[in-house]
């Protein structure tokens, strides 16, 4: 019989079985009111920590995306129709939870003629209206790489805008489905022209090099990104992209240091890292 490949994880990546009280109330509650988190689709590793805290990164749109990108858990496959309902679920949630600031993001929809963006819109909306005084920050697909579509999800009011670049340039098409490395720049830079506070992330243990990295972080400043994560790459299971090395913590703390000096505002930089970690920091960045 063939034997599986074990991937032995270093120390440092290493995080305790999520439990606790809090835990079970996030879980409890987004099970009752149907809801998805990226907590789950997405096995991050902090979901033990940020639950137990209290806060969750929403996943509207569904669990099934139209995208099989090879770094990613969430399930690819053809969606669902778009529960019109979901806006106020998570609304509903996030008053329960009683978030002072609240992480939204979502599937690509490519099966849908505007990507999903009037449902996104309407989602920042129903929160901001239930939950007066919340601060958001939206974590938000290519929506089919439209700017003008862009818009309507400033028009809507969210504090922070984040897209990720995930990888640098010479490893994106490996990786990412339909996504490009500087479709996702042209993104971001003219969402920092209209002054929107942008942050994006990528990952590292994928084959890059630390002159990708620099370069990478220069091209996010000169897109006008304000706000940066970096963590280490994950393979979710056998199928997805294989993990090239497991980065020190103290190459991710250079990074960090690295660019601060370059000028981002706030930089998340750690193993552990991921998108939404510790959001409701970044939303002082300016």
């Amino acid at each position: 019989m063939e034997q599986l490949r074990v991937h032995r994880l270093p120390s440092w990546m290493k995080v305790p079985l999520p439990k606790g009280e809090n835990y079970s109330r996030v879980k409890n509650l987004t099970e009752k009111y149907n809801l998805h988190t990226i907590c789950s689709s997405g096995n991050c590793p902090n979901k033990g920590e940020c639950w137990n805290a209290g806060t969750a990164t929403f996943m509207i749109l569904g669990d099934t995306c139209t995208r099989n990108c090879r770094f990613c858990n969430v399930r690819a496959a053809i969606p669902s129709e778009v529960d019109w309902t979901e806006p106020g679920r998570v609304a509903q949630a996030i008053k329960i939870l009683q978030l002072k600031h609240c992480v939204i993001t979502s599937v690509a929809r490519d099966d849908l003629e505007d990507g999903g963006i009037a449902f996104w819109a309407l989602t920042i909306r129903t929160i901001k209206r239930v939950n007066p005084g919340v601060t958001m920050e939206v974590l938000i697909p290519d929506f089919k790489r439209k700017l003008e579509w862009l818009d309507k999800i400033i028009d809507a009011g969210p504090e922070v805008i984040s897209h990720n670049v995930e990888t640098v340039e010479r490893i994106s098409p490996r990786i990412r489905s339909l996504s490009t490395y500087r479709g996702s720049l042209e993104m971001l830079n003219y969402l920092s022209q209209k002054g929107v506070i942008t942050k994006s992330g990528f990952m590292l243990g994928l084959g890059e090099t630390e002159a990708e990295v620099i370069q990478t972080m220069d091209d996010l400043r000169a897109a006008g990104v304000k706000i940066l994560t970096i963590g280490q790459y994950l393979p979710p299971s056998e199928l997805h992209k294989p993990v090239v090395e497991y980065v020190h913590p103290e190459v991710f703390e250079k990074y960090r240091q690295l660019g601060l000096s370059k000028g981002f505002s706030y930089v998340e930089s750690g193993p552990l890292v991921r998108s939404s970690y510790h959001a409701e920091r970044h939303i002082l960045a300016k």
